[in-house]
């Protein structure tokens, strides 16, 4: 049985997400992370910035973080005003 308040459910609009691995990783990567930007920052991490379009999807690019070997540093649900450009500070 379908509540009501499922029902009334849109199909959401994707979260941006930034998510910080120490090391580089070069821009050849962006395909294999969804297509995410990747910024190589001065303080020797990446940043992996983009839309997220549910749980399902930021598990699976949290899996290709692991399988790359570097270390996981941050995952930050970006708010809409935030979403100029990627948070660059260490």
């Amino acid at each position: 049985m379908l509540n009501e308040s499922n029902s009334n459910i849109e199909k959401a609009e994707p979260l941006i997400y930034q998510i910080r691995i120490k090391g580089h990783l070069d821009r050849k990567w962006a395909d294999w992370f969804s297509g995410l930007s990747i910024t190589s920052l001065a303080n020797g991490e990446t940043l992996l910035t983009g839309p997220v379009l549910d749980q399902a999807m930021l598990h699976g690019l949290l899996r290709k973080v692991r399988d790359v070997g570097l270390p996981l540093v941050a995952v930050i649900r970006m708010e809409p005003e935030q979403t100029d450009g990627p948070d660059v500070k260490p």
